[in-house]
């Protein structure tokens, strides 16, 4: 059972940086450049980012639990647990604090889009503080990655 564990362990690990990677670097930015309709690309990146908060959040909790208890209190010394929480912490905050005030702003803009309303400011300020904590996610990612040999659990 234990071999299981730590298999999915990894895999948790390299399904949820990977979806970060791969939704916030290649498929979103892919949209954008290749559909006329912004609205239509920002509507299904916002589908797919949402896709990946969920695994984030699906694979945070698997891996902090199976931290602590495999490790215990010995968890709290691992550079590893802590960037953990604190990508699951910012996948929290994204997903339950800054997504819906970015919906609040396109609902209140009315039938218009976002870019022709008044609120424009307001969301892309919104939208710039949901950017940073993906690239501090994505960056932490990274550190979770590089540490994979020395942090076995």
């Amino acid at each position: 059972m234990g071999n299981l564990a730590d298999s999915l362990h990894w895999i948790a690990v390299t399904l949820w940086i990977g979806a970060l990677w791969a939704i916030g670097y290649i498929a979103a930015p892919l949209l954008f450049v290749t559909l006329e309709d912004r609205a239509l690309a920002g509507m299904l990146a916002g589908k797919m980012f949402e896709v990946v908060a969920y695994i984030g959040m699906g694979c945070g909790t698997y891996l902090l639990l199976f931290r602590l208890i495999r490790l215990g209190v010995m968890s709290f010394r691992q550079l590893f647990f802590w960037v953990l929480l604190v990508m699951f912490l910012l996948t929290l905050l994204g997903h339950f604090g800054v997504q819906p005030i970015l919906e609040a702003v396109k609902n209140q803009s009315l039938s218009k889009e976002v870019v022709e309303s008044v609120l424009q400011d307001r969301f892309t300020a919104w939208h710039g503080v949901s950017n940073v904590l993906y690239v501090i996610q994505s960056v932490l990612g990274l550190v979770l990655v590089v540490q994979q040999p020395t942090a076995a659990p």
